[in-house]
């Protein structure tokens, strides 16, 4: 078994009290860790137990906090700073702009079918919340909640919890069916799977709305005031919810019409933002900011929920190699007309459908390499 966890997120219906209770404990909670940032900062010490030497009995009288949220403050900035060094390699300072609350599981709060409980400065309330879809995590048998995230949306309230549970590993020798998916622009993916199927998902809708979300994202920067900065942000909010929600219905529907030991092979795309050199310039924005990593990402925790997994292989020539007779040229593939010919043996076919079959074969390479015997047959 290994352990896969999710987000649930749920909304908190809240009176005004209620929110003026959360509101000041949430200013209060952001508020300390920026005073606890600057200190790490200035010490760059990392350690909870000489950071709580040093600063819990001020976190406790300057911002009124109780004793776990003192904890919870210290242990927010440590994970932040310590997710800065991993990927910047230096100390940067975070600022801790919105207001937030991390909350420890049976501790600062407290979640049944019935209500949300949680500690404020001022003591516990019992909040409702709209339950849907959460029925089947109250089983602690198999689900297990952590530190959650209470955040504020346009002043609504959500509770983001993390829930952990144990899926069956993947096994290779189980797989049936092994699906190359080829990512692209034109079309989103390109799918060719073990029964020799196709399957294409059109991005001509996709691009063109994001066009549209970039034209008017020029406009309001020349305008340069505050109001178009605002909008700008917004609508950047508004694109990337949008776009998850696209990858979400994608890589559910490649899960859900695959069977379960399913082997999906991916190109590894990790150096496509900085191939800018080999892309047209007014083509660059498109290219390089497309969400291919998340796409990526939401098709991986879908694939263990389905006893299935997803490999990365080289990408390279999967675009010029002929699946037929493994010839491979630049000139079998003309991207204009988004057709492949191959020069050698003169099979004709989709040019994104032959990288999705390219990289089927692939997969079934690396079945073999492994030396696991399968149930996918290798015609």
């Amino acid at each position: 078994m290994e352990q896969l966890t999710i987000t649930a997120k749920i909304q908190i219906i809240v009176t005004d009290a209620d929110k003026t209770l959360l509101e000041e404990t949430m200013s209060a909670y952001c508020a300390a860790c920026n005073y606890v940032s600057d200190y790490v900062f200035k010490t760059h010490n990392l350690s909870q137990v000489q950071l709580n030497k040093a600063l819990y009995y001020d976190l406790r009288e300057k911002y009124s906090l109780k004793a776990q949220m003192s904890q919870s403050v210290l242990k927010t900035v440590i994970a932040r700073y310590k997710t800065i060094l991993e990927a910047e390699n230096k100390w940067i300072k975070p600022v801790f702009k919105k207001p937030q609350y991390d909350l420890v599981w049976n501790r600062d709060y407290s979640l049944t079918g019935e209500c949300f409980s949680v500690n404020t400065l001022s003591g516990r309330i019992k909040l409702a919340y709209h339950s849907e879809g959460m029925e089947k995590y109250f089983d602690h048998t198999i689900y297990k909640f952590g530190t959650a995230k209470l955040v504020n949306k346009h002043g609504k309230y959500y509770l983001h919890i993390p829930v952990t549970y144990d899926v069956e590993e993947f096994d290779a020798s189980k797989v049936t069916n092994v699906v190359g998916i080829d990512r692209g622009i034109n079309f989103v993916v390109a799918t060719y799977d073990s029964k020799h199927k196709s399957g294409f998902v059109n991005g001509r809708a996709i691009k063109q709305k994001r066009a549209n979300y970039s034209k008017l994202r020029k406009e309001l920067q020349m305008r340069r005031t505050p109001s178009s900065r605002r909008r700008i942000k917004a609508i950047g909010q508004r694109e990337n919810r949008w776009m998850q929600d696209v990858n979400h219905c994608i890589s559910k529907a490649l899960v859900d019409n695959n069977p379960k030991h399913t082997l999906f092979v991916l190109e590894d795309l990790s150096g496509v933002r900085n191939a800018t050199e080999r892309v047209k310039t007014k083509d660059r924005y498109v290219s390089v900011s497309w969400s291919f990593y998340d796409l990526e990402q939401k098709l991986i925790y879908k694939a263990k929920q389905n006893q299935s997994t997803v490999i990365k292989v080289n990408p390279r020539y999967t675009s010029q190699c002929c699946p037929m007779c493994g010839h491979i040229e630049r000139g079998n593939r003309d991207k204009r007309l988004h057709l492949f010919c191959c020069k050698n043996c003169g099979y004709k076919s989709n040019d994104d459908r032959i990288g999705a079959m390219n990289l089927h074969r692939m997969g079934i390479n690396y079945l073999e390499d492994s030396q696991v015997p399968s149930a996918v047959t290798t015609e």
